[in-house]
Parts: C-alpha cells; structure tokens; sequence
C-alpha cells in the first residue's frame, strides 16, 4: 500500500513540474484523438442526418451494422488499418505506419460509427414536422437541414464527446498503427502499458491520472450542456 501511496505523490509532482515528457505524450494523444473525432463529425453528422430523412432498403440493416461497429474490439481496426498501410498493403507507399496519421486513421475509424448511430437516435427524436415547416417557410435542404441539426444540437455534442472518450482511451489501434515511439507516436495509453510493463509505475499513474482528469473533464463538460438545456 504504501508504495502505491508514494506513487501517486510522486506522479503529482511530474504532473505539476510540467515534466517534458509528459507534457508531449498529452500533446501528441489530445492531438490524434481531437483530429480524429472532428474529422469524424464531419462525415458523422451529415451521414446520419441523411439516414433519418431518408428511407432506402436495407435501413433497418445499416442501423444494426453502425451498431455492431459501436462495439468493435480496436484490435481489429487495429489490424485492418496495418494490412492496408503496411509496406506489403495497398497504401504502403504512403508510409503511413508508425506516424501519428496512422493513429488518426485508426481512430477515425472507431469514432465515425459512434458519431453516426448516436447522431441517427438524436435526430429520431426530433419531429419531422420542423424539417417540414422550414421547407415550407422558403428555407433551402441545407437550411432546413440545419434547422434539424440546431434542434438536435446538445444530443450531438453528447454523441461527439462520447466518441472523444472513446478515442483517447483506446490503447489497441494506438499500439498497433503508432508503434508507441518514443516522442514520436507515444500516446498516454500506450505509454501507460510500457511504463506498467517496465515496473515504472509513477510515470504510469501520472498519465493514469491525468488520463482521469480529461476523462472527468469532459463529463463536466458534457453535463454543463445538458443542464443549459433544461
């Protein structure tokens, strides 16, 4: 017990002396996961808006695959990204493994069907009749598509955090398509897991905490949000 208690002191104080490392490590996982869920909105949010105005065969289909997608291991991503962009892949003249553009493709890829299937059930909720009344007022489909958006807004900031969360949390695609490089494509996950692997555990329990702190963070954020729509 006691070493675990010297631990968390002695990560607080790599945390507050702003240690170099650490401070890149958060940089390079805040970096790939926000550029990875903001690309992810922006094919996330029309794709779903698109899914509830629009009724095609096989919908019912497509919903139970976003679904089963929101479950994937991220191994497997993991695994299907490195045979496409590895040497002996079809994007292998890229050069794409082990950069932190790997890490992004990997979790854009995770996060797109979170954002899609939670975007879909917000834009359930809504009554069609707005879609409806804009179109009728002169609005434009962007407009109105807009419109819809506006009325759905807090539940899609809920489906993009959630997908944030679950980005930067990941640690299997990281370590497969990052390689966990040192300066280079280290995130705090992976780091976590080498640091553990080597017995050093006070540089793993301070990026575990600040790990928390983001995680924590982004509730608080999420609930600020919620709380003004009430």
């Amino acid at each position: 017990m006691d070493f675990i208690i010297e631990g968390i002191q002695k990560a607080f104080q790599l945390i507050f002396t702003l240690d170099k490392e650490i401070f890149i490590i958060v940089l390079l996982s805040l970096r790939v996961s926000l550029t990875a869920v903001g690309l992810a909105s922006l094919i996330g949010i029309p794709i779903g808006f698109l899914m509830t105005i629009k009724n095609y065969y096989g919908k019912k289909f497509t919903v139970a695959l976003l679904n089963t997608f929101l479950a994937l291991p991220t191994v497997v991503i993991g695994l299907i990204v490195y045979s496409l962009i590895s040497r002996r892949g079809p994007l292998g003249a890229f050069n794409l493994l082990y950069t932190p553009s790997a890490m992004i493709i990997g979790q854009f890829i995770l996060a797109t069907p979170i954002v899609i299937a939670l975007t879909h059930s917000a834009l359930q909720g809504i009554d069609r009749r707005v879609r409806k009344t804009a179109l009728t007022l002169g609005a434009t489909k962007l407009q109105s598509a807009w419109t819809v958006i506006k009325e759905a807004r807090y539940a899609i900031l809920e489906a993009i955090t959630i997908a944030f969360g679950r980005v930067i949390a990941e640690v299997g695609a990281a370590m497969m398509l990052g390689g966990n490089i040192k300066g280079s494509t280290r995130t705090m996950t992976t780091a976590i897991a080498l640091e553990t692997a080597k017995g050093e555990f006070v540089f793993g329990i301070a990026l575990g905490i600040i790990l928390l702190i983001i995680a924590f963070s982004i509730n608080i954020f999420l609930h600020y949000f919620q709380s003004e729509r009430v």
